[in-house]
């Protein structure tokens, strides 16, 4: 993989650092009065998922990591991994374990393209749309005027997760939801 200069850092570039692909989030050139520049750079491990803050000199350079983000099609699960089928005509499918998936879980319906992180040709990131549509399956019925105002109630989905919802949201309704907040966003 190509070396990248601290010149070139920006936020989103893949690198590898001891070892383990990371995602670098944020980058802040700091010139001081007296001495050597240097970037102190917010780093994601994509691995752990762990943020750490390095420094670097001006002037370091750090190797591009072998990381490539698909487009994937969430087909089915199985008990041990999520399946995830490519949808730029190859239809080569790869297996994403627990660990790949984390909180996306909560997001996940079949059909529905999500980018998923590949490193060395296997996952290590699933990341889902930021709005998903999905079913209501539980949720306490809304009785007209018990509220003096905009009330919520929670709502569990087909998927499992709960979200606040307004009073007149029913079970079988199909929500628009923010996969990054865990927000209603309205009715679909």
């Amino acid at each position: 993989m190509a070396n990248y200069s601290t010149n070139e850092f920006k936020p989103g570039l893949k690198v590898m650092l001891d070892g383990d692909p990371c995602a670098i989030l944020e980058n802040e050139y700091v010139k001081p009065g007296k001495g050597q520049a240097f970037n102190r750079v917010k780093v994601r491990n994509l691995k752990t998922g762990r943020v750490n803050e390095r420094t670097f000199k001006s002037g370091d350079t750090l190797e591009g990591a072998d990381v490539m983000d698909r487009e994937m099609e969430y087909l089915y699960a199985d008990g041990e991994f999520w399946h995830f089928m490519a949808t730029d005509g190859s239809f080569e499918q790869v297996g994403a374990d627990q660990k790949a998936v984390g909180d996306t879980i909560n997001w996940l319906k079949e059909q529905v393209v999500y980018t998923i992180t590949l490193y060395n040709g296997e996952p290590i990131a699933v990341t889902p749309p930021n709005f998903v549509e999905l079913e209501v399956v539980e949720t306490d019925p809304g009785v007209r005027g018990d509220t003096s105002g905009g009330g919520n109630k929670p709502a569990k989905l087909v998927t499992g997760a709960v979200v606040k919802v307004p009073l007149f949201i029913n079970v079988g309704d199909i929500l628009k939801v923010d996969t990054r907040t865990a927000d209603y966003v309205g009715r679909a």
